[in-house]
């Protein structure tokens, strides 16, 4: 959660080169990394024709996308040079604990890349963007792969701004930022990417193993809105309540007069209280 199953993918996609990425040290067998100059959305190119599973993480990292796809039907901006854009399929063992809280993971692996770079005030904002100070810096979009007696997978999107354009703006946010910005400094694409498939890597296997629990203090250390008065648009009538933090499922934990509310669905929107 938050997820979409999307339509039956086709036959595997043929083995492409591996694109070289030295970050990635001990792991590097982990992983098999494709480069694609542009596509339409890297999350659709694993979907549409999931690669065969030989045990690695497979990613697709594109330079420039013209149809990615964000969350309640937005569309996931990307600048060309200016953006970290990628999706990695992740396959997890029968019986693990897909997908309760695999968003959320996510935002925290990218969270805690984040940080280990230098970056201040990182906030994870419920289900999937991390911001800077309240304003947005990255998104996330996880889908499942259908079931039918495969390996439970999952595809997990993620956008990161390097270095946007002077006039960029991002549907449905007031304030964004980027980490030229942040840093005072260029931060090479590649080198963020290696160090986020390794933090990846550490969380989901602990996710694998323990599910979201074992994750879910570090999660709500960097609630954007802990403590502070919501407002959830996009269910049958708004709700307004006091977000007292994520359940053990990832649901948001939402206090308003008649009690504590449990909000499971990602296509919703979560915003400071007027």
């Amino acid at each position: 959660m938050p997820l979409s199953v999307l339509r039956e993918p086709h036959l595997s996609a043929p083995a492409a080169p591996d694109y070289p990425l030295p970050g990635l040290g001990d792991l590097d067998a982990q992983f098999s990394v494709r480069h694609l100059p542009a596509c339409e959305s890297t999350n659709s190119v694993l979907m549409d024709a999931p690669p065969a599973d030989d045990g690695r993480v497979h990613v697709v990292l594109t330079d420039r996308q013209t149809a990615g796809r964000g969350r309640r039907g937005r569309q996931w901006q990307s600048w060309q040079g200016g953006s970290l854009t990628f999706s990695a399929l992740w396959r997890f063992d029968a019986g693990a604990p897909v997908p309760a809280g695999l968003s959320l993971v996510a935002g925290l692996a990218l969270a805690r890349t984040l940080e280990q770079l230098g970056v201040a005030g990182v906030q994870l904002k419920w289900p999937n963007d991390v911001l800077i100070h309240g304003a947005k810096l990255a998104g996330i979009l996880v889908e499942l792969l259908p079931g039918r007696g495969r390996t439970p997978a999952a595809i997990i999107g993620i956008g990161v701004n390097l270095s946007l354009p002077p006039t960029a703006t991002i549907e449905g946010q007031k304030a964004v930022t980027d980490l030229q910005r942040e840093l005072g400094r260029d931060v090479d694409r590649d080198t963020l990417l290696a160090a986020l498939l390794r933090e990846l890597h550490g969380l989901l296997t602990t996710y694998a193993a323990a599910g979201f629990p074992a994750l879910r203090a570090a999660w709500e250390q960097r609630n954007a809105f802990a403590g502070l008065p919501v407002s959830i648009l996009g269910e049958a009538e708004a709700l307004q309540g006091t977000c007292i933090g994520v359940a053990e499922d990832g649901a948001l934990l939402l206090r308003g007069e008649d009690g504590v509310r449990r909000i499971l669905s990602g296509e919703v929107s979560l915003r400071a209280a007027p």
